[in-house]
């Protein structure tokens, strides 16, 4: 196999906001960048606007001193007014002094990296003294400035209640607006991301704060400083996940707000926050074997493995991956009786360039090459809840055995394309299977359908049109892309635009809407290390993402399923060959736009509207915290008053020029709709001219229908005479027929007669010498 050379690009993403907490726009910085911006920035604010947020004498200032780096610093906060958090001021007197001098002193680190989250969250918020535990620090809170402070407590309050749903405090209570204000900036940051940046701040404002926690403050205690909660409960489900059901919970101001359990913790897929990047998560359970050329379906929240090659040998072991929990775990799958396969022990025969297909929560695997191939595509199903395999009967002309092939779920029909057969001929033909009578159809398309081809991906757009990208021959890798129309059979390859995709096969597609995504493959060189998407309506290509080194993603006989958690999609993908066979899982989240969001924003801008046009991906400007060594602080905040004059007029500029573009779009709109009401229109004049003409010609329809009755019924007449006719015309005949035959007796008698009486008259010479006696005689007579 190729080696591979991928490139990553890291960004960092970074949210502002103006003075009425509205987010501008998603800056895409470096980390470097973004980080210097950001501190400087926020620094800079709060030299020239420091918050006088503490009780002072008069004529004494308020503003306060940073402080010493010092444990024992005793700078007031801004929590010690009487108007915060008083649980959490109450529960840091109970603080004992041996704990304060622990907080102090010296102690042998402790290891944090083993903590996982929330309790490493709680912990750390046991011990700046938010979270209400009675071992929750005094001195730890004191040592952070203002700003510090304010972001510790509006992350706390997102990653425990939520996001911001309550009123904004008047403004003669400056404490409890920085407050709000900290906490509403956040927007709809998740849960678990609050969790991770607020202990990024703390072990960057104190690095060595787990060293100074208590071992009790690892677990949050139960009743920690946490809204009232009106009702809860957890709905089981018979795998044993539990859901939360939605609580009422009373904010400060009485307020209700509903939340669930999964804005504190989130597991499985709904754990991944960042958005366009592979994720390796965490996997549990009994990996399966590395494979390739192996079949992937989802069937209610679990991913199932079929088949694949492995070191050159088929496979035909079932596993399964909870995507919930993210579990793998085998399957000893039976084989129904009376199938041709059932034997003791009963097993499925293994097979590898198959597809598998979700329909009606049972799996069908079609076609694969195997160690004994038949001569016809085979049909399989499998039962999860039976956990049963069984041969489906067919019907019709099926296609030759074929592996390699793509196979499409278009309603209740699977299209099948391409392949290469048992004797590693390519194929280019195209059959269609109806699964509600299981009849195979043998498609001859007109135009010009692509070039046999196999390991390519195939989709369909409005459950009318197939797509074909890429494949392979066994010298070539293609990238051209061909639609078949299912209505009219016709092919054709239409104009693409955006990037240029660059030659694969191998790869694998799944469609999120209207966007096709492509991962993986590879050129007969390397492995293709980009993601593509492809929107199916425009036909434009981009990159989604790519990844960096010999990773699976850029590997050949990888498979990619979608799932949804929490109203979220996600791509996983498993396996791959590169070089190594691969056993790996790895997701994405895909983000796209709405359709009018993609018409305004994707015209050219200068930079400074570019620095505060509105994320297109609205509830999803929160980027997580990266994994990679970052230095420096990544808060996604800004305080509401950071240079608001310059921040207004951008917004007002990018106000205005939006709202154009607003203008712009309906006036398109309207002249499109005085279109078509016109058009409107004009059709309803020619439907009821068409009626007119419909009344006239039925009319005559109905004359004519008289005069054929009246027609019918002299024809009948004539056919009857002319049946009487024809019987009087069959017994002349007869009669003359009889006239013949006595008119042939007739002159038979008489010719009898006049040859008796020539007999008669005729005696010779001796009776005319004797003078005729015979005459006499007669006359005697």
């Amino acid at each position: 196999m190729p080696q591979h050379h991928i490139s990553l690009s890291s960004v960092t993403t970074l949210n502002f906001y103006n003075a009425a907490e509205t987010p501008l726009r998603r800056l895409k910085l470096n980390s470097a960048e973004a980080l210097v911006h950001l501190i400087t920035l926020q620094r800079h604010h709060f030299k020239r606007h420091p918050l006088r947020l503490h009780s002072s004498a008069p004529g004494t200032s308020a503003t306060p001193k940073r402080p010493e780096r010092s444990g024992k610093s005793c700078r007031p906060s801004v929590f010690s007014s009487p108007s915060g958090l008083s649980s959490s001021v109450s529960a840091r007197n109970k603080f004992s002094s041996s704990s304060a001098e622990t907080s102090c002193g010296m102690s042998m680190p402790r290891s944090v990296s083993s903590l996982a989250y929330p309790e490493r969250f709680y912990a750390a918020a046991s011990y700046v003294g938010i979270s209400g535990s009675p071992n929750s620090s005094t001195a730890a809170l004191s040592k952070f400035q203002n700003d510090v402070a304010l972001l510790l407590y509006g992350l706390y309050q997102q990653a425990t209640v939520g996001p911001c749903n309550v009123s904004k405090p008047r403004a003669w209570n400056p404490v409890e607006h920085s407050k709000w204000t900290s906490w509403h900036g956040l927007g709809n940051m998740a849960s678990i991301e609050a969790m991770r940046l607020f202990v990024k701040i703390l072990e960057e404002e104190d690095p060595a704060w787990y060293s100074r926690v208590p071992e009790p403050t690892v677990k949050p205690n139960s009743e920690m400083h946490k809204p009232k909660v009106e009702s809860s409960g957890e709905t089981a489900i018979p795998d044993g996940t539990f859901f939360p059901e939605p609580k009422h919970i009373s904010t400060e101001n009485g307020g209700p707000i509903e939340t669930q359990d999964k804005d504190i913790i989130m597991e499985g897929l709904g754990a991944i926050a960042i958005y366009d990047k592979w994720v390796a998560p965490p996997i549990s359970g009994q990996q399966p074997k590395p494979r390739y050329q192996h079949g992937a379906a989802v069937v209610k929240d679990k991913m199932y493995i079929f088949g694949g090659n492995h070191n050159g040998r088929y496979l035909n072991d079932l596993q399964v991956l909870d995507l919930k929990s993210l579990m793998w775990s085998k399957i000893e799958a039976k084989v129904a009786k009376g199938s041709s396969e059932s034997s003791t022990p009963a097993h499925v025969a293994p097979f590898a360039g198959h597809s598998l297909i979700s329909w009606d929560d049972k799996i069908l695997s079609v076609a694969g090459h195997t160690k004994d191939p038949s001569e016809t595509v085979t049909v399989k199903e499998f039962d999860p809840q039976t956990l049963t395999w069984s041969n489906l009967r067919t019907y019709g002309k099926p296609p030759i055995s074929r592996g390699g092939q793509s196979v499409t779920l278009v309603g209740t029909t699977l299209v099948m394309f391409g392949g290469e057969d048992a004797k590693r001929s390519l194929l280019n033909d195209l059959h269609i299977l109806d699964l509600e009578t299981m009849t195979w159809d043998d498609i001859d398309a007109i135009g010009t359908p692509p070039s046999p081809r196999s390991d390519h991906a195939a989709a369909c757009h409005a459950e009318r049109y197939l797509l074909i990208f890429g494949g392979g021959s066994h010298a070539t890798c293609f990238n051209d892309l061909h639609v078949l129309d299912l209505q009219t059979m016709e092919w054709s390859r239409p104009n693409q635009q955006g990037v240029t995709p660059g030659p694969r096969a191998g790869h694998a597609g799944i469609k999120v809407g209207e966007n096709w995504f492509i991962v993986g493959g590879g050129d007969n060189k390397n492995g293709v290390s980009e993601t593509l998407v492809l929107h199916m309506s425009t036909l434009v290509w981009s990159v989604v993402t790519s990844v960096q080194g010999r990773v699976p993603l850029a590997s050949e006989g990888l498979s990619v399923v979608l799932s949804t958690c929490n109203g979220e999609d996600y791509l996983v993908s498993f396996g791959g060959y590169n070089g190594r066979y691969s056993n790996e899982v790895y997701v994405l989240k895909p983000s796209y736009k709405s359709d009018l969001q993609s018409k305004i924003f994707d015209k050219p801008t200068s930079d400074s509207m570019a620095a505060v046009i509105p994320s297109t991906n609205v509830g999803r400007d929160v980027a997580p915290e990266s994994e990679a060594a970052q230095d420096g602080k990544i808060t996604e905040i800004m305080m509401d008053n950071v240079d608001s004059g310059i921040l207004h007029m951008r917004t007002e500029e990018s106000g205005g020029r939006i709202i154009a573009a607003l203008e712009a779009e309906k006036e398109e709109l309207e002249v499109t709709l005085n279109r078509e009401q016109l058009q409107n229109i004009q059709l309803k004049q020619e439907l009821a001219e068409a009626e007119t003409k419909n009344v006239e010609i039925s009319k005559e329809l109905q004359s004519l229908r008289g005069q054929l009755a009246a027609e019918q019924s002299r024809c009948f007449k004539l056919e009857v005479d002319l049946a009487e006719l024809r019987q009087k015309l069959q017994n002349m005949e007869t009669l003359q027929k009889e006239v013949e035959l006595l008119q042939r007796q007739k002159a038979a008698s008489e010719q009898a007669a006049l040859s008796a009486r020539q007999r008669q008259n005729s005696g010779g010479v001796w009776g005319w010498l004797a003078g005729n006696p015979a005459e006499k005689s007669s006359d005697y007579s």
